[in-house]
């Protein structure tokens, strides 16, 4: 077996953790801001100012997770 010159497979699998990770941050925050904006309804987080505040924070912070994890990757 033949291995390429700088390549880490534990690099690859720190990766996907990390970006898989990110990306379930999204859904929450994107889950509550649905809720906080009354586009979900049905639960006591409907229609309130505090998740439609938190929900796209979230969403933000899942996405600067899965760019860095996907930079870090590109720049191996």
């Amino acid at each position: 077996m033949v291995r390429e010159r700088g390549y880490d497979p534990g690099m690859k699998r720190a990766f996907v953790v990390t970006f898989a990770i990110g990306w379930i941050v999204v859904l929450f925050g994107l889950t509550w801001a649905l809720q906080g904006f009354g586009v979900l309804g049905g639960s006591p987080m409907s229609n309130t100012t505090t998740w439609s505040v938190i929900g796209p924070l979230t969403v933000l912070i899942g996405i600067a997770i899965s760019v860095f994890s996907w930079r870090k990757l590109s720049s191996k």
